[in-house]
């Protein structure tokens, strides 16, 4: 689409059904289908949700934001969560902030079961800590990075991007609907990207809800099923695809790709499950054996709960004295579950193969 393309307006949902349950499509859905299945069913399996959630939406945070060329890295980020300091570079805290929106969309639809317009606006708030709320200035294109070309000229009107949105919303929360939820996924998460209702935070506000449909569709009960780490594989794909769909019309290639994230990414989660619950297993094993006067359950889950732990969170967690927590974290320390690092005046104590396994 050029730079003279005249705006197309944007059909509202929903799509024609025979353009968007192709064979293709019907196959690749029962794949992924099947992947989220055993995701669900093994995510049950952790002793403690908490400790998933906390670990992936960090890694879902740092993933879409860096899509958006928004780089921190891991380190950074344990420490801006632990450690109150203002110093923080401005990329970690708007990653910072993009956990809070996901923990703030989850709390809304496990409050309501539905999400509303409103609370849309809410999340992008969140994330990108302004109220400019939804465009109201004409002027809004889609570029090239390279070329400057103009590729997309989103819905100018605000009364046209508020009435898509609402035609958007009322197809999300809708129940009882033939199409299978990973197809409406797909049509759902091109719209809201081609309605393009913000001035920024598009994307990542495009990727929560992404997650909360699942979620509002028992595919998955906790926020832990990410495809930014897909999408940074396949960024060129992921846009031109974008784009062709509403250039041309045609829904299977679009959709196909994002069916293929969902399989993917499902089997990358149960592999990254998998490892820590391995890990959790050798850690308590070891603890018991060599260092049994300590032992405690709860201690060994915030380990995994809070990857860089320091002495309040055990005081907190544990509900002992402070020298007590101390005399713990050291413990661990000396038998090689924990590595202490020394950041101002606060000692943070890292669980080292749980954040290899995060990376990776």
């Amino acid at each position: 689409m050029g730079q003279d393309a005249p705006y197309r307006i944007l059909d509202k949902l929903p799509p024609q059904r025979e353009k968007v349950e192709t064979l293709e499509i019907l196959r690749e859905t029962n794949k992924a289908t099947a992947a989220l299945a055993e995701l669900k069913g093994i995510a049950n399996t952790i002793p403690n949700q908490s400790m998933l959630v906390n670990a992936i939406v960090l890694q879902e945070a740092k993933g879409s934001s860096e899509i958006e060329n928004i780089i921190t890295t891991q380190d950074e980020l344990y420490k801006a969560l632990t450690i109150n300091k203002s110093n923080i570079s401005p990329e970690t805290k708007e990653v910072v902030n993009y956990r809070k929106a996901i923990f703030r969309g989850f709390d809304l639809i496990k409050k309501q079961g539905f999400l509303r317009v409103n609370d849309i606006i809410e999340i992008q708030h969140e994330l990108i800590g302004n109220n400019a709320g939804i465009r109201s200035m004409p002027g809004t294109v889609l570029k090239n990075d390279t070329t400057g070309e103009v590729v997309y000229t989103p819905p100018q009107d605000k009364k046209e991007i508020l009435d898509l949105l609402s035609n958007f919303i009322e197809y999300f929360n809708q129940d009882q609907n033939e199409i299978s939820p990973l197809i409406n996924l797909a049509v759902l998460h091109h719209q809201f990207e081609s309605i393009h209702p913000f001035y920024d935070g598009n994307g990542r506000t495009g990727r929560i809800l992404n997650i909360l449909y699942l979620i509002l569709n028992d595919l998955i009960d906790i926020p832990i099923l990410y495809l930014s780490s897909y999408i940074i594989e396949n960024k060129p794909d992921y846009y031109s695809l974008l784009n062709q769909t509403n250039e041309i019309g045609e829904w299977e290639e679009w959709i196909l790709f994002m069916l293929k994230a969902l399989e993917t990414t499902s089997i990358q989660t149960i592999e990254k499950i998998n490892k820590i619950r391995n890990l959790l297993d050798k850690t308590i094993e070891k603890v018991q054996i060599d260092a049994p006067k300590i032992y405690k359950k709860e201690l060994v889950e915030l380990l995994f709960e809070q990857p860089y732990s320091k002495i309040e969170f055990v005081v907190n967690q544990l509900k002992v004295e402070r020298k007590a927590a101390s005399r713990y974290l050291k413990e661990l320390e000396k038998i090689g579950i924990l590595e202490s690092q020394k950041v101002g005046r606060e000692t943070l104590y890292i669980n080292k193969k749980l954040i290899e396994i995060l990376k990776k």
